[in-house]
């Protein structure tokens, strides 16, 4: 995977979160170059390589148009009478190259003049999602469209994914990275009472929501952000509310598994979360109670390792779970060893686990190693060691996550002997080789972010 150097574009707000204009793109021949601005809401303004976006999602969506010469695309985008974006007092228009002006919504009300909505819709929908909130700002039809959420829903059935980071470090608000933009978007703060936002927290990323779990002075509560609506809202409790809990999502569903209640007591209950529907659906219960464990989907079957079935006693067995039989497998000694160290085990970290392409990989908090997960042996192989040490804090305050085809490494330091403060994002592609493979890369490095991951999420939509 490449990742390309940050731009030096002027930043918008949108929605919440500071965004990035993309580049104005090059190849557009018999285009006569304006400056148009416009303002929206009073507080975004566009510069004017916005105005190039849709004739730069045409040039950018390759999925479609494999072996087409550059220079041909760049006729036919010009024949699709793209040659230009501007503004017309409040709204948009296209000029074509005869010079004829057309209203943004097209003669025909169509999304993209000179296309069907079918096909306009497929360009949308393989564009980076980065570009949404842009392309928002065109007009009432794109803003109607894309607060509905149903370029998401397309995304998805064409098989269009992009996978961003979300990191909370320290008493700073969430942050969203996206890896090919290379850019960081803040979040707006969680409207949360003292006691959430000082107590710990976990998070889970399910389809376009970002759960965050905690206590307020009520008591257990979920708070979730919407990536359509950029804002945060109350997201409805758990049929048993937990903490401490294995989780993991696939698609737009989630389970969560284990953890203790408010009175403390180990559970071996579970529940699936459908964030299409926002509801909560009690599931089978486990057969050990655990908290303090890790939950991940491999071979669309969800799983539950490590933890600990009471105060002191620790638990090497796993559990699988068949979502079309409702039933649960114990699976023995799944993760043994990997819990060792010289700590009280309520004292360290749940497993560091993460799933790339069906394969299950585990940061040992005691070692300092990746591991990897032989299904057929039911044994653990080291692959790689870490590139941050995870044995300084029993593997609390260090992220390991998966992330499209790579594992990713989010700690402190580890990078040119930095202080403290700064925050740096490793990732690795297993394909590329295991432990005599390429090195670590260093994909983003994140200053005045503290010392500590407190919570980290990766969502894939």
């Amino acid at each position: 995977m490449v990742f390309r150097d940050s731009l030096k574009e002027p930043k918008m707000k949108a929605d919440g979160a500071e965004y990035e204009p993309p580049p104005a793109m090059s190849g557009l021949q018999g285009h006569v170059p304006v400056k148009p601005t416009m303002s929206f809401n009073h507080d975004r303004s566009v510069p004017q390589d916005d105005w190039h976006l849709l004739a730069y999602i045409l040039l950018a969506n390759k999925t479609n148009m494999k072996g087409v010469d550059q220079s041909l695309l760049d006729k036919e985008v010009c024949a699709l009478s793209f040659g230009y974006i501007g503004l017309n007092g409040k709204k948009p228009f296209i000029v074509s190259r005869s010079g004829e002006n057309h209203d943004g919504q097209g003669s025909d009300n169509s999304l993209l003049p000179g296309l069907n909505d079918d096909m306009a819709l497929d360009i949308l929908a393989r564009s980076s999602r980065s570009d949404y909130p842009n392309l928002a700002c065109l007009n009432r039809k794109f803003r109607s469209l894309i607060s509905s959420g149903y370029l998401y829903k397309l995304r998805r059935q064409l098989g269009v994914i992009e996978h961003w980071v979300y990191l909370a470090c320290n008493m700073m608000p969430w942050e969203a990275f996206d890896p090919v933009r290379q850019k960081w978007m803040r979040l707006p703060r969680i409207p949360c009472d003292d006691c959430f936002t000082c107590a710990d927290k976990e998070s889970l990323a399910v389809g376009t929501e970002l759960l965050v779990f905690g206590r307020e002075l009520s008591g257990f509560a979920i708070w979730m952000y919407s990536l359509i609506n950029h804002d945060w809202s109350r997201c409805p409790l758990m049929n048993l509310p937990r903490c401490l809990f294995g989780s993991s999502s696939l698609g737009e569903i989630a389970i969560v598994a284990g953890g203790s209640d408010k009175n403390g007591n180990v559970l071996k209950s579970a529940e699936l979360y459908n964030s299409e529907l926002g509801t909560w659906q009690t599931l089978p219960d486990m057969n050990f109670p655990r908290k303090l464990c890790s939950g991940f989907f491999m071979d669309g079957k969800f799983y539950v390792i490590g933890g600990m079935s009471s105060h002191t006693d620790c638990l090497t067995c796993g559990e699988e779970y068949n979502i079309e039989t409702r039933t649960w497998r114990r699976i023995e000694n799944m993760y043994p060893g990997i819990n060792a160290g010289t700590f009280h085990p309520a004292m360290r970290s749940p497993p560091l686990v993460a799933v790339v392409n069906n394969q299950l990989y585990s940061a040992d908090q005691a070692t300092n190693q990746v591991k990897k997960y032989d299904k057929i042996n039911n044994s653990w192989n080291v692959v790689k060691g870490l590139p941050v040490r995870a044995d300084s804090s029993n593997g609390w305050g260090l992220a390991f996550k998966a992330c499209g085809n790579s594992l990713l490494v989010i700690g402190a330091g580890g990078h040119g002997g930095r202080d403290d403060g700064v925050i740096v994002l490793h990732s690795w592609d297993p394909e590329d080789g295991n432990r005599d493979g390429p090195e670590w890369n260093v994909l983003a490095v994140k200053e005045r972010a503290g010392a500590f991951v407190y919570n980290c999420a990766v969502m894939g939509c």
